[in-house]
């Protein structure tokens, strides 16, 4: 039987007669998962209204891929924004499981505009909240049925999730399980489309859990999820392919693939966490050690859209700050949950990331910048003021052969690619040389040369800030810190400057000639010093006006003042410095089930 316009909630106000002549210009019909409803460019030929299913915008990527901006839940227009600006459609849209739609011509929208005017003011609110949607703090910009698959029979699929559920009712989140037997106790036609809408909209999140097999309910599961985590034995190999690339699966389609890499204790590596990753199509990587430890609690903060990003600027010794401002969060207790950053913004991010602690990032940065100068290895310019052969030593000393894919909590840091001319992202491979490839001043420090023959410099060539980068990664509040100077140039630096021997004996060679500044100031010139600050849902702007990016002996002031910049961003009225922190993000992870024998 054709749904009603009467039924939908959105049209709840309007008169019931005017609902009634307009649904016979209604028409009903099923969009299975994965087809498309109207691609981006698209003119639009009328709006639809989603009566059962679930269904995804996404913007075109000019590497012809799909970048996700948020999922349509029953009851919701689509395509009210092109048919009010008569414009083509700027994003595509595309069935995440098997849905119903009902479509509204053009004619009889305007009707039912010009008959009941509130209708266009309910409009402009939901467009509102559409156009704030790319914010990863929207709920329609988050997933809400995961199919979490075991790729090994020895993995406790069931434990996991009661801990994840557990994890989220801490977060005062609710969550439903569904196991295969679940699926066969129902009726033949008991697990519909309506049955998945009414699941989801009385939970916070749904665990569709399988095993990979040749079943209905395994391809039921990968059919019918927002996002699909794939639980892998770190001491295993994954067969390729893992899953026929014939199986159906919009989450597979558009990349919304996680792995989970499950560790116990001294594991021995079959394979590397790449090949999980390759062997997935992963957009993103986890691990979980054991089961009662801050990887299940960080999890479960990922699934309730409560984990926090940290991206962290360059600023060369300006960039010390953000070891305060580090301290201080941890200090009110906020986890957190993935981080990244730009040059000298990286560096202290992988620290985070390595899961070292305030003291040791202290004393491991004291140490490879403050206490001996990684840049006083200074020889006649070829291709950089200094040989770098002291920055790699000090990278390789603190960071070893750590690799991003391994790291505690997932990672990413920015340089800036001058062959193809954009910015570089590194998620994988030898951190180390991420790092050297982040902090290379062009002019002072020689390029990077990666296996993609990409010629590689510092990221603040092209993104110094880069909040876009973590959004795109990360669905959850970011904290943003930016230490970058507006005005990062001394004039009187070049008023009659000495020759090199000149500046040498009066300032010996711990610091940075003014030609630091100078070459950074030219590199990154057309970048706008605002880029990112918007995007941030915290941000924390230590102010230092006397403090210089060459300034690298000041150490311990300029952690202090990026301490103090933290605890008074701390003090501000924010949904994000709740009291207590303990108990809206988990941070102190009470005690878990007890593992099952995996």
């Amino acid at each position: 039987m054709k749904p009603s316009l009467a039924d939908i909630a959105f049209l709840s106000n309007a008169p019931a007669d005017l609902l009634t002549a307009v649904d016979a210009e209604t028409e009903w019909f099923s969009v299975p998962a994965g087809w498309k409803l109207f691609t981006a460019n698209e003119r639009p030929d009328g709006m639809w209204f989603l009566i059962s299913g679930s269904m995804a915008a996404f913007k075109p990527t000019e590497a012809g891929g799909h970048r996700l901006l948020g999922y349509i839940r029953p009851g919701e227009p689509i395509g009210e924004m092109a048919l009010i600006a008569r414009e083509p459609h700027t994003a595509s849209v595309f069935a995440m499981r098997d849905s119903e739609v009902l479509k509204l011509t053009p004619t009889a929208f305007e009707r039912l505009v010009h008959a009941h005017p509130g209708l266009m003011e309910h409009l402009a609110r939901l467009m509102l909240t559409r156009s704030r949607a790319n914010s990863r703090t929207s709920p329609r910009a988050d997933p809400k049925v995961y199919a979490l698959i075991a790729t090994s029979p020895t993995i406790d699929l069931k434990l996991r999730a009661r801990i994840l559920q557990a994890g989220l009712k801490r977060l005062g989140a609710r969550a439903a399980i569904v196991s295969e037997e679940d699926f066969a106790a129902l009726s033949s036609d008991g697990m519909t489309s309506a049955w998945f809408d009414a699941l989801e909209k009385k939970n916070d999140a749904v665990f569709l859990i399988s095993p990979i097999a040749d079943t209905t309910w395994f391809r039921t599961c990968i059919r019918q999820a927002d996002r699909i985590w794939f639980f892998a034995r770190a001491d295993a190999r994954p067969s390729v392919p893992l899953l026929p690339h014939e199986e159906p699966s919009p989450a597979r389609q558009f990349r919304l693939v996680d792995v989970v890499l499950l560790h116990h204790g001294m594991d021995r590596k079959a394979a590397t966490t790449n090949e999980w990753r390759l062997a997935c199509d992963a957009a993103r990587l986890f691990h979980w050690r054991g089961t009662d430890d801050v990887d299940a609690a960080r999890l479960a903060r990922v699934v309730a859209r409560r984990s926090i990003g940290i991206v962290l600027s360059g600023g060369g010794a300006r960039a010390y700050a953000h070891i305060g401002v580090v301290r201080a969060l941890r200090e009110a207790g906020l986890p957190l949950d993935i981080a990244g950053g730009t040059s000298m913004g990286a560096i202290i991010a992988a620290c985070v990331a390595m899961g070292w602690n305030d003291d040791e990032i202290e004393l491991r940065i004291r140490k490879a910048f403050v206490e001996t100068n990684p840049l006083g290895d200074y020889v006649i310019p070829v291709v950089g003021l200094v040989r770098g052969r002291r920055v790699s030593d000090r990278l390789r000393e603190h960071f070893g052969e750590t690799l991003i894919e391994d790291l505690e909590i997932p990672f990413f840091a920015v340089s800036t690619d001058l062959v193809a001319g954009q910015a570089h992202v590194h998620r994988g491979g030898p951190l180390r040389t991420a790092l050297r490839a982040s902090i290379s001043l062009p002019g002072i420090l020689p390029p990077v040369i990666d296996s993609d023959h990409a010629l590689l410099v510092d990221g603040a060539v092209l993104k110094n800030f880069p909040v876009d980068i973590l959004r795109d990664l990360h669905r959850g509040p970011i904290i943003g810190v930016d230490v970058a100077r507006r005005d990062g140039i001394d004039i009187e630096d070049f008023r009659d400057p000495p020759g090199f021997f000149g500046w040498v004996a009066a300032h010996g060679f711990q610091s940075a000639p003014p030609i630091a500044s100078l070459l950074m100031r030219a590199a990154t010139l057309a970048v706008d010093p605002w880029e990112g600050r918007a995007g941030a849902d915290v941000l924390i702007a230590p102010e230092m006006p006397d403090l210089d990016m060459r300034d690298w002996k000041r150490f311990d002031e300029t952690i202090a003042a990026g301490y103090e910049a933290a605890v008074a961003a701390l003090q501000r009225p924010h949904a994000l410095f709740q009291a207590p922190v303990t108990e809206a993000y988990g941070a102190l992870n009470p005690s878990l089930p007890a593992e099952a024998a995996e």
